[in-house]
């Protein structure tokens, strides 16, 4: 990758001319069935792109509580788009479609009108849970009766695809837009793109100028993105397998049940433990383990490219006794 990277053909994309940046975007449309893709720096970046696109100022975005668009993203939704959110309650990938239909304001309506509706897929805070295909499907069509758009925060979409098989662009055929991010399991140092429409990828051009998102020879960056496109999708397969392995050797402390553990993230509960999430992290840190602290009693395991069979099961020995 780095050597893409070194040798990369380099032009300035503030002015649209990085040859190297015109291949990944076409790339990622084409895999999704989209029309145009833009490169981002971050995830962040490409979500707030999207629902700038899909919802003007003063207007209703619904997702779930825990979504990354209004969890993680630092209130972005609200202070760069001026936009007003309302969520159903946080259950990761278990959408109930049902619910998502009964919060929908229509236009007229003496309240904020609901102008989009964001899913994540997999669902981070929700323990790498993929959504099924048929909810996604459910969804478009419920969008579609109430001429509402219908936004994808897909940074692991590749790990839906993986877990289940189902074809990139057929998930990108539901979506008005979706961030879909390089730096995660396929490993780039950097980078997300938002794909959708020609149209609405223009107007998105503007607004990353605005927010500061415009780059020179920001082909460097595309490089590794499409080497990791190209070498890095199938792979993660991988990472579920060392996602699963870690939960069956965690599974006798309570902590986690392995069904529920379909991709790399592995949420561990540790409510009735006898350490709390900084204790469980300064332990393990010892050890020269490192996890993610999302809670008092809540820690994340993440498997990656970057990880070994051997130091997988050194963890999958280490973490239960630490409990």
């Amino acid at each position: 990758m780095r050597e893409a990277m070194a040798t990369a053909e380099v032009g300035d994309d503030v002015f649209d001319e990085d040859p190297t940046l015109h291949e990944l975007q076409a790339t990622v449309a084409a895999m999704f069935g989209h029309e145009a893709a833009l490169f981002t720096p971050s995830g962040t970046m490409a979500n707030q792109l999207a629902l700038q696109l899909a919802v003007p100022r003063g207007d209703e975005l619904l997702c779930d509580a825990a979504a990354h668009v209004v969890s993680d993203e630092i209130g972005a939704a609200a202070a760069l788009g001026g936009i007003s959110t309302r969520t159903w309650p946080a259950v990761g990938a278990a959408v109930d479609v049902a619910v998502v239909e009964s919060m929908i304001r229509p236009e007229g309506f003496v309240a904020v009108p609901t102008r989009a509706v964001a899913v994540e897929q997999t669902h981070n805070r929700g323990g790498g849970g993929v959504i099924p295909l048929s909810t996604l499907q459910d969804l478009r069509s419920l969008t579609d009766r109430h001429g509402v758009r219908l936004h994808c925060d897909g940074a692991r979409i590749w790990h839906a695809h993986v877990a289940d098989g189902v074809p990139l662009a057929e998930y990108g055929a539901l979506f008005d837009t979706l961030s879909v991010c390089l730096s995660k399991g396929l490993g780039a140092p950097v980078g997300s793109l938002v794909v959708g429409s020609a149209a609405a990828i223009a107007t998105a051009r503007r607004l990353r100028k605005r927010m500061g998102g415009g780059m020179r020879q920001a082909g460097i960056l595309a490089a590794a993105g499409l080497y990791a496109l190209r070498n890095n999708i199938d792979r993660l397969a991988e990472d579920h397998a060392r996602a699963r392995l870690l939960a069956e050797a965690m599974a006798p402390t309570g902590v986690v049940d392995p069904e529920r553990i379909r991709t790399n993230i592995l949420p561990l509960d540790l409510t009735k433990a006898r350490l709390d999430g900084t204790r469980f992290a300064a332990a393990a840190r010892e050890h020269g383990i490192l996890v993610s602290v999302l809670g008092p009693r809540l820690v994340r395991l993440v498997t990656h490219l970057d990880l070994t069979d051997e130091g997988v099961a050194r963890a999958a020995k280490i973490l239960p006794g630490l409990l």
